[in-house]
């Protein structure tokens, strides 16, 4: 798809979907970042295949991202931050996009005879703060963490052998952090932020953790006999058990004086105690034991502890859980498999580890093989090929993102969690390469309706939700006559209201029968994307990707499950998207814990219900309004109300709710607002107060009982620049939490890096570059701007990355990526003989995302695109 920067003939690695789409000419705009300023909207005239054109505009970059001040580019400012003292000082929270290599690996440029291997970053950090390193390149590097405090001791240590490794912070203070290449070459993204240390990915050998001094535990997999291992000299620091192992296989090797004492690595020659040092030189052991051929695993000998822990391994990145009290719901009810959701998307994929564990038959209704992807028509099979059009480019598997969020696989212990995760999913195909069609999208919802359609079959049960995370096109009759049959049938129809910030109406949203769903953010405000208007009925979390509100340091996308396809084999992973395409399911899957305890619930039972007040807490101005409808959806609060229309009760204690449950306070941000609501019933009285000097709490509207809004508001006067952290203590008759806050002060306005940029402008037919191929951009903060002339008219895509490790391609694992209007929405741009401005982008160390539209002036059917967010 986009060539490189320095060879027209290697394809780039580009992670981003390109449900190629959106040809602005033919939509008049609509995806370059929501935004009102007036400016150029990147539109061009689609008849004019003369002359040549320009095109300019901005890399945006979040102010949490830096970059690693000596990176393999030798296009760079190189500047060494090692040893310790030459540290890079950093904010935090923090994403650090870097690279590290041993000398003599790794591609040629700036480090490669040299080695660089060590990067050091100085960083006021607060206890519980997590530091995660993702290796881009595991294949050919090992890379460690290390904390040390600015004594040069150190403090911990992660140095495992797998894709993360991860530190807590101990107590506040200043510290180094250092990434470290252990063997080869690679590029890596340091995440610094308020992740709880729950969600950490496993894996990591952690200085920190609790386990027996000189253990390792190991399990070989050849026939060799313990006697013989216990003296072959490679193992001769191991005291090895006597007889013959046990049924499992596992033996328990201790260390002995003979170990080749490891020096703990160490920014000075200050050494750990003696415990610690036995405790690193195990974990040493360990790392080379896991090198061996003959070893099929060597791990700690923990210690176990009474612990509870939410299951799923990513549970606590999902704070659009907790937003609407889903946690308090599921002491409910998780919802019931004889509830069936259908959604009506891309399609699902059968093989991803936490697609949902309840899924009924579905079916592919694609009537065109130019966009089947599968090479044929209509089928029973409505597994997800991808809608990738470019190759080394990943599809968007947007269905299976949306099915996650309605339903994933939970209590797996791995992955994510979904909003009624018993509940069954209908998967139904119906957008294929470059979208679908209305009279496909029609087909869809009368199949999950229960109704005749062009399949010439019905399901077994008909759904009892649909979702349609998807929009395009205007109104139109095919459509209105589906969704009224549906909804006769009794189907509760959920759709995306749509990502362009506007309040003109958008379909499939806009049709009478159909709930309308509008996005927030973290905060509970409208995201900058989110349509809004006379039709909206209802909000729900549809995320942020240029925030980091929480401090988490993941951007506040909502996370669920999709595929990388951009090389083989696809590998199943999960990521965040913002839209209310994500927004949508939210709303769908909370419908389906309400049927799941009330199993007469109708679609005008449930729109009584809506319109009042009943399902949701009322965030706008009040009553109904244009930007939230009716307002956010409360989980626990519909379920309360469904429950209690079928004449049950709610069979739960009154909680405490306090939303959100960590703040992050960013160099620029000011105040923020907290949420305190009851469920369930009295709570008594509440409180809300703080011991922070800097911090003040104001009540907003609050009622008698002290539930309602506060104000946090910040100041930084006389404040030294550092990193602080306190507690807001909200105190009810039935509980307490505790909400952890930090605080950025710094001498200077921190604006977001990341790093030498080479934008490209890439002729969508021929995959051919412009002349130049590409620009060079110091993409910092949001005055990097880009310029391209003498464009030859044409269709165009646009996309900007970095090259740390200097393999002449952009956007590898590690780096720095965007495209226009969003990474998550690549679009199409139709370049005349006019000069398009103002076409600004985000870029950074993120995740990839869905798509666009394809739509264009003519009697065609009417395309219909997942609903994906411009960021």
């Amino acid at each position: 798809m986009v060539k490189t920067r320095k060879s027209s003939q290697i394809i780039a690695k580009i992670l981003l979907t390109t449900l190629v789409a959106l040809i602005i000419a033919a939509c008049g705009g609509g995806g370059g970042g929501g935004s009102d300023d007036g400016g150029d909207d990147g539109g061009g005239d689609p008849g004019d295949s003369t002359g040549t054109g320009s095109i300019s505009g901005r890399l945006i970059v979040p102010s949490y991202v830096v970059t690693d001040s000596d990176v393999n580019d030798v296009d760079t400012n190189w500047v060494p931050n090692h040893p310790a003292g030459n540290a890079q000082s950093v904010p935090n929270p923090v994403n650090i996009g870097g690279y590290v290599n041993v000398a003599g690996t790794g591609v040629a440029g700036n480090s490669f005879n040299s080695g660089d291997q060590d990067d050091y970053y100085l960083a006021s950090l607060t206890a519980g703060q997590t530091l995660l390193l993702n290796i881009g390149d595991l294949d050919n590097a090992d890379l460690d963490l290390f904390l040390f405090d600015t004594n040069g001791n150190q403090v911990d240590s992660s140095i495992g052998v797998d894709k993360f490794e991860s530190i807590v912070v101990p107590a506040d203070g200043q510290y180094y952090i250092n990434v470290y290449a252990y063997s080869g070459a690679s590029n890596y993204l340091l995440s610094v932020g308020l992740t709880p240390a729950s969600a950490l990915p496993p894996g990591a050998l952690r200085l920190s953790d609790d386990f027996v001094p000189g253990d390792v535990l190991a399990k070989f997999n050849d026939n060799t006999t313990l006697q013989a291992r216990a003296v072959d000299p490679a193992m001769s620091q191991f005291n090895f058990p006597q007889g013959n192992g046990n049924s499992i296989g596992v033996q328990k090797l201790t260390l002995n004086n003979n170990r080749v004492s490891v020096a703990a690595k160490s920014v000075s020659a200050s050494g750990l105690n003696e415990r610690d040092q036995l405790k690193f030189d195990t974990l040493m052991a360990i790392k080379q034991l896991k090198g061996r051929s003959d070893v099929e695993f060597a791990e700690p000998n923990y210690m176990v502890q009474p612990t509870a822990v939410p299951n799923d391994e990513y549970y606590n990145l999902q704070w659009h859980y907790n937003l609407i009290n889903l946690p308090q719901t599921w002491d409910v009810t998780t919802g019931s498999s004889n509830v069936i959701v259908a959604v009506i998307d891309t399609g699902i994929l059968f093989n991803h580890p936490d697609t949902p564990a309840r899924l009924v038959y579905g079916y592919d209704f694609i009537s065109s093989t130019d966009i089947s992807g599968d090479g044929d028509g209509i089928d029973n099979n409505p597994e997800d090929v991808g809608d990738s059009v470019q190759a080394g480019t990943s599809s968007s598997f947007h269905g299976t993102h949306v099915a996650g969020t309605v339903a994933a696989n939970t209590n797996n212990s791995i992955g994510v969690a979904g909003v009624a995760w018993n509940v069954s999913v209908m998967p139904i195909r119906v957008l294929g390469v470059g979208g679908g069609s209305t009279y496909d999208v029609a087909q869809g919802i009368l199949y999950s309706a229960g109704l005749s359609n062009d399949s010439g079959t019905v399901p077994a049960q008909r759904a009892d939700i649909i979702n349609m995370s998807l929009g395009g096109g205007s109104a139109n009759e095919t459509s209105q006559n589906a969704i009224t049959a549906a909804r006769n049938a009794g189907v509760i129809i959920i759709a995306a209201a749509g990502n362009e910030n506007t309040s003109q109406l958008s379909y499939p949203a806009s049709y009478p029968g159909v709930v309308s769903v509008s996005a927030v953010d973290l905060n509970r405000q409208r995201a900058p994307y989110s349509n809004y208007g006379t039709e909206v009925d209802i909000a729900a979390p549809g995320g942020d990707t240029q925030a980091d509100l929480n401090g988490d340091g993941y951007a506040d996308g909502v996370l669920s499950t999709i595929a990388d396809d951009s090389q083989s084999p696809q590998q199943y992973v999960y990521t965040f998207y913002q839209g209310t395409s994500m927004a949508s399911p939210h709303v769908a899957g909370v419908a389906a814990l309400m049927k799941s305890v009330y199993s007469d619930l109708t679609p005008a039972i449930f729109d009584s219900m809506l319109s009042g007040g009943e399902l949701t807490t009322d965030i706008g101005t009040a009553g109904r309004d244009d930007l939230y409808g009716y307002g956010l959806i409360d989980a626990f609060k519909a379920v309360q109300a469904a429950q209690q229309r079928g004449g049950g009760t709610t069979p739960t204690d009154p909680t405490l709710s306090v939303n959100p449950r960590t703040l992050n306070f960013s160099s620029t941000l000011q105040s923020a607002t907290l949420y305190v609501e009851a469920l369930g019933g009295d709570i008594g009285t509440v409180t809300v107060s703080e011991n922070i000097a800097w911090l003040s709490v104001s009540a907003g509207q609050v009622d008698a009982s002290g539930l309602g809004t506060y104000t946090l508001t910040v100041d930084r006067t006389g404040l030294a620049p550092a990193t602080y952290s306190g507690v807001v203590q909200v105190v009810s008759g039935v509980s307490t939490v505790n909400v952890d806050v930090i605080m950025q002060v710094s001498d200077t306005t921190i604006s977001g890096d990341a790093g030498r940029h080479y934008v490209l402008l890439i002729n969508n037919d021929t995959n051919d570059g412009t002349t130049p191929p590409q620009v060079a951009v110091e993409a910092e903060g949001s005055n990097a701007y880009y310029s391209f002339s003498g464009v030859p008219a044409g269709n165009y895509i646009l996309v900007a990355g970095s090259d740390m490790d200097m393999d002449n391609l952009i956007c590898d694992a590690g780096e720095s990526c965007g495209a226009y209007p969003t990474l998550s929405q690549p679009s199409v741009i139709t370049i005349g003989s006019s000069s398009l401005s103002n076409l600004d982008f985000t870029t950074s160390f993120e995740y990839q995302s869905p798509t666009g539209s394809n739509a264009t002036e003519t009697d065609l059917p009417v395309m219909i695109y997942p609903r994906e967010s411009t960021e």
